[in-house]
């Protein structure tokens, strides 16, 4: 149908994206335009934006959540995991059957005491998500995304409510698990020195309506200098970020 989002799959497991507009319906205002990026598998892509740039559409376009749009996702093969900005844990369920309500029928049952203790959540499997606090909760639903052995993970501000040593703890295990299992990961933050640390490129949106202003690759080795040049330089070109790095 013309007008709407495409999904293709093929064999290729990269994630294409093509966001040539994103026009919301109530007034006509267009959110998002001539966006495009892609990324191999086992890449970390974080995405950065001003408050009300776009970036969660531009997630929920990511993971087909919305098909209201011009352009093109080629997704890899696989599941999906998907982390909103609130936890939207089941609340008569225990944390250990949150995660296993998303498996598919037939496949294979994650290990849930180890799931959450790589979140740092060891002992919250007969707990009721009323009994956590936002942090853990936030937590325990990055484990409820990496329980169905995603491909894609989509992750909208993972590090929100958790202090920056649980942060960092998080970043590393999404760093650790995109490396070793090839899922490719797209995050939005907005910690900037957290998300250096462990994401391959960074993205920024900026404008009315957002376009896609930069695509960096983060530089990796034991060399720092090279990070701090790539961190003046977003500063120095994107205000917005001075508040949060």
């Amino acid at each position: 149908m013309p007008g709407a989002g495409a999904e293709t799959m093929r064999a290729d497991p990269a994630l294409e994206v093509t966001i040539a507009e994103k026009r919301f319906a109530a007034g006509g205002r267009t959110v998002l335009r001539d966006i495009a990026f892609g990324a191999p598998p086992g890449a970390v892509l974080a995405l950065f934006g001003s408050s009300g740039a776009g970036k969660t559409s531009t997630l929920r376009i990511v993971a087909g959540l919305d098909a209201a749009f011009r352009g093109r996702i080629i997704r890899p093969q696989g599941r999906l995991g998907m982390m909103f900005q609130e936890p939207l844990l089941v609340p008569w369920l225990t944390v250990g059957e949150n995660l296993l309500l998303v498996v598919p029928e037939g496949a294979p049952q994650p290990d849930v005491p180890a799931l959450l203790a790589e979140v740092g959540l060891p002992d919250a499997a007969s707990r009721r998500p009323r009994e956590l606090s936002l942090g853990m909760a936030r937590r325990a639903a990055l484990a409820r995304a990496l329980a169905v052995g995603p491909s894609l993970l989509v992750l909208d501000e993972p590090f929100a409510s958790l202090d920056p040593q649980l942060a960092a703890g998080l970043a590393a295990v999404i760093r650790r698990r995109a490396s070793r299992d090839g899922m490719t990961v797209v995050l939005t933050t907005h910690d900037l020195d957290q998300v250096m640390a462990v994401a391959d490129r960074v993205l920024v949106l900026s404008g009315v309506p957002a376009t896609l202003a930069a695509d960096l690759a983060v530089p990796r080795g034991a060399d720092a200098a090279p990070r701090a040049a790539l961190r003046a330089d977003l500063l120095g070109r994107f205000p917005f970020l001075q508040g949060h790095a």
